[in-house]
């Protein structure tokens, strides 16, 4: 059983990261086009407060906790049973640290060319609604924020983004919006079911989870509701042809926002609202979603290798990354959702990275064409050593992050979920094909004319890649602080299916594995 305990820093703490970056984007939304370095200074110092909150909040979060820590509740709408109700728990720890840290990076390194202030108004408010989605504990109230998301998302693209810009920004929305229809409905009829069992009607997630018997039927039809909004967000195999084109034509921040953050409210909702509130329908459903969840791994690695854009080769290696983080949370194994979790954060890190140095060739080369770009490290061995490290991260070499969460995921879903995984090891060995052979045909051999003037990486941005970096190392050589506080949360929730169906994970073994 996942309770909710009170670890009070004298201050409203969860509140603050939703609100301050509200705040900050409705005061830069106001500052006067005049006052230019006005702007940019509120954005960041806004940001960065931001991340020092989160950074407090991971070194405040006590190691062994499983419950949620730093909750904040208060009535809303009483009479619907909506409440303010927000808190963190291991499964969303490093989520809220991830967003809180790559916001002021992104503000700070990455240049919009033009219109800066509502540039930086939407991308402070896209940070409340992502901060909203991974703290809510309130299923009306994680609607709210998870829609607030779609507006800033939809205007980065289409405001700031590349030739096709609207025609992509329209596809990501039109089909997260009817993602998000499902979303309500099942939601809305959650709660109203579940109200004689609670004893009144009620939004919230612990009280639901806790209490509420639904039939068979009912909790099928509520998952699949869920889910179908979820699968779109991930996105799922076969709802993932926006990705491509949102990724393509996105500017470079609305890119790593989309990667780093966005795309895991999808796999973070699975976890938090699919397994908790309907673990019967999602142990039901295990072989669909565990098939398509290995489909995706393999279709997004070979569609990644056909690739000519080197943006569009990254956003294909993402539906393939998310594939893992699906099947680690469907094969409902104490490490398998470990691995998710951390694979969720390590992901973030390591593609938001990619596609931060995608961005930087375009800025010099005004090209992202493979065919178009060969000899970089020659030209520049700094910027070709910095993509190499992540490039690697997110093959997934032992050392760095993308092997933690990867290897979690194929041990842990072994036991429930072989021949998936069995299946899944060939999107292993296709992830170093084509990234491998993409840096091979960018960077190897001699450069032409119009490569040899390409420019080496400046001080800005190697700060900016070096925190990159510097997390995808530490993470990998030393990731037990970070196991240490997302392992509690995930035993809770496996034992909480097992308790509510006759699934065995076999995560007591798992944990007897561990300790020894």
């Amino acid at each position: 059983m996942i309770a909710a305990s009170e670890a009070s820093v004298g201050f409203p703490l969860l509140t603050m990261l939703v609100i301050m970056p509200m705040i900050g984007s409705i005061i830069v939304a106001l500052l006067s086009r005049r006052r230019a370095e006005w702007v940019k200074l509120t954005a960041l110092v806004t940001s960065v407060f931001v991340a020092a909150l989160s950074i407090w909040m991971v070194v405040e979060f006590p190691s062994g906790s499983e419950g949620f820590e730093f909750v904040s509740k208060h009535p809303w709408i009483e009479s619907w049973g909506i409440s303010w109700h927000l808190g963190v728990d291991g499964i969303s720890l490093f989520l809220v640290l991830l967003t809180g840290i790559l916001f002021p990076l992104v503000i700070a390194g990455v240049d919009p060319h033009h219109d800066e202030k509502p540039y930086l108004a939407w991308i402070l408010m896209l940070e409340a609604g992502v901060m909203g989605s991974f703290l809510s504990l309130d299923l009306f109230l994680f609607f709210v924020f998870f829609e607030i998301v779609l507006v800033p998302m939809y205007f980065l693209i289409g405001g700031w983004g590349y030739d096709d810009r609207v025609r992509a920004a329209t596809k990501f929305f039109l089909y997260t919006m009817a993602g998000s229809a499902f979303m309500l409905v099942g939601i809305v009829a959650t709660a109203f079911i579940a109200r004689d069992d609670v004893g009144r009607l009620s939004f919230d997630l612990l009280e639901i989870a806790e209490n509420a018997n639904f039939t068979t039927g009912a909790g099928r039809w509520l998952f699949a509701a869920l889910t179908i909004a979820f699968a779109v967000k991930v996105p799922l195999f076969p709802l993932h042809t926006w990705l491509p084109d949102a990724h393509t034509q996105a500017p470079t921040a609305g890119s790593v926002i989309l990667a780093g953050v966005l795309l895991k409210m999808g796999t973070y909702g699975m976890i938090r609202f699919g397994l908790y509130l309907f673990p019967e329908a999602a142990v039901w459903s295990r072989p669909v979603l565990l098939t398509l969840a290995v489909i995706g791994i393999l279709y997004g690695a070979i569609a990644a290798t056909m690739q000519k854009d080197l943006k569009r080769l990254v956003a294909y290696s993402s539906v393939a990354h998310l594939g893992f983080i699906v099947l680690g949370t469907f094969a409902i194994t104490s490490q398998a959702l470990a691995g998710s979790v951390v694979q969720m954060v390590n992901h973030g890190v390591s593609t938001g990275a990619l596609f931060l140095l995608v961005g930087m060739i375009y800025e010099r080369r005004h090209t992202r064409q493979i065919a178009e770009l060969r000899g970089l490290q020659s030209v520049a061995p700094i910027f070709a050593g910095f993509f190499t490290v992540v490039m690697l991260s997110s093959i997934g070499l032992p050392g760095l992050n993308g092997f933690v969460g990867e290897f979690l995921i194929l041990i842990g879903s072994f036991g429930t979920a072989r021949w998936w995984v069995v299946a899944a090891t060939v999107g292993v060995v296709l992830a170093a094909l084509y990234l491998l052979w993409a840096y091979q045909r960018v960077f190897h051999g001699e450069p032409d004319e119009a490569n040899k003037n390409f420019a080496e990486i400046n001080l800005r941005e190697g700060l900016l890649l070096s925190a990159f970096v510097a997390v995808i190392v530490v993470t990998g050589v030393y990731p037990k602080p970070m196991l240490d506080r997302v392992e509690p949360s995930v035993k809770a929730l496996v034992e909480h299916v097992e308790e509510r169906t006759d699934f065995v994970s076999g995560h007591d073994h798992h944990a007897e594995g561990e300790q020894e």
